[in-house]
């Protein structure tokens, strides 16, 4: 029997590396966009638009990308989404203009939609079913490790070299050994296939084996997305729902800390700690996964996390808001760490083996368009009411996500005994 460290290991220089080394020039940029943007003449305001620019780009790339997959295969889109996102760097630090700047990010944004569509699609195909959340929950934890970094590395170039674009030029580096890496590394899909065409002696349990995209008629990326509209609205909402939860944790807990008075090094702190917490548990939610059901991981975390904006919605005014900020932090770090792998492994297990690609785009169409939307959606019911009853709807989204999961998981991902 295959053991599941044989497969994750065997990954790990053409799968996790590269993610690892992306996301750490991402994590490394990102924090620095607006700060940049700002240095050149952007106003506030445009700041934070041109930071957007990122989301945007990620959310108009998922479905090309799907369609690229489809067509090259994943390692090459990797290639392609590598020496893109090295020009749209290299363009953004020599950006004589505020809209090049913007251009650039956007062209950044959808390279990492097409890099990361690619590594889901390779693992979808290739990972066997019984250790394929452990796999994509590794997935996660190293583009996770790469964003937690990522912001420390920027501060020591900062400290360094005395200008943000130190950063852009270290995520330059970083994509070059990329390219690198995937082009003249060991192919794993040519790997996986050497190793589907070798007879083996197994057991025939009646699974079907995960191997080689099957050479059928392809339906195409829209064809696919009609197919499947049952599952992606349903559990593809539910799945929003989550990446919405984790994205409004990010804008809820800073805003929250100077609400009720805390300075920037008492908010960082215990920003810091709960996304430590975050970190710490990323495989273990593989694990959950595979040894327990999806649900089981997927429920716990929506439920935390739902019922922890909930609660902080009801401590602003508190003697001991500040211990209850702490407190609620953690616990969201922890349902977020539960969540780790979980929107990957899901996409993955209802995908379809003849043609995923095209789906995923879809999917992670979906997850992203409720990763960005919830910010937005927060900070117009607070600008309207008040920073507690945005805390509320994100919770209250937390805890309809958490129905949807249990009632739609059951029914598009039936549990399947262990091997």
């Amino acid at each position: 029997m295959v053991r599941a460290s044989s497969v994750l290991w065997k990954f790990g220089p053409m799968v996790y590396l590269p993610t690892l080394l992306f996301s750490l020039g991402e994590g490394a940029v990102v924090p620095l966009i607006p700060v940049i943007a700002a240095s050149r003449g952007a106003t506030l305001a445009s700041a934070g638009l041109i930071a957007s620019a990122l989301v945007v780009g990620q959310l108009c790339g998922n479905i090309p990308a799907g369609w690229l997959v489809s067509r090259v295969g994943e390692r090459y889109t990797m290639v392609i989404a590598g020496v893109l996102s090295l020009i749209g760097v290299i363009a953004g630090a020599l950006a004589p203009s505020l809209v090049v700047f913007t251009v650039a990010v956007f062209v950044v944004g959808m390279s990492a939609a097409a890099f990361g569509l690619a590594r889901h699609a390779f693992m979808t195909t290739r990972v066997p079913l019984e250790f394929r959340a452990r796999a994509l929950s590794l997935l996660g934890g190293s583009f996770r490790a790469g964003m937690f970094v990522g912001p420390f590395l920027a501060a020591v170039l900062l400290a360094v070299f005395h200008t943000e674009n130190a950063a852009l030029w270290f995520f330059s580096v970083c994509l070059v050994a990329l390219v690198l890496l995937v082009l003249f590394g060991p192919d794993p899909e040519a790997q996986a296939a050497a190793a589907d065409r070798e007879p083996a002696e197994v057991e025939d349990t009646g699974e079907a084996v995960s191997g080689s995209i099957p050479t059928v008629e392809r339906a195409g990326v829209f064809r696919t997305m009609w197919r499947n509209r049952g599952v992606l609205s349903r559990l593809g909402l539910a799945a929003a729902s989550l990446s919405a939860v984790r994205s409004a944790r990010q804008v809820v807990l800073p805003l929250w800390g100077v609400s009720i008075g805390l300075d920037a090094s008492s908010i960082a702190l215990v920003v810091g700690v709960s996304g430590a917490i975050d970190f710490a548990l990323f495989y273990a939610s593989g694990q959950v996964m595979d040894r327990f059901g999806r649900l089981w991981a997927a429920l716990p975390a929506m439920v935390l996390m739902g019922l922890g904006f909930l609660t902080l919605s009801l401590t602003h005014d508190a003697d001991t808001r500040v211990l209850w900020f702490g407190m609620i932090a953690a616990v969201l770090g922890v349902g977020n760490g539960l969540s780790s792998g979980i929107l990957l492994t899901l996409g993955a297990d209802v995908a379809p083996q003849s043609e995923p690609a095209a789906f995923l785009g879809s999917w992670r169409t979906l997850t992203d368009a409720g990763g960005a939307v919830a910010p937005l959606l927060f900070s117009g019911i607070a600008a309207i009411s008040s920073l507690a009853i945005g805390a509320a709807a994100m919770g209250a989204i937390g805890i309809l996500g958490a129905v949807g999961f249990l009632r739609f998981i059951p029914r598009f991902v039936p549990r399947r005994p262990l091997p």
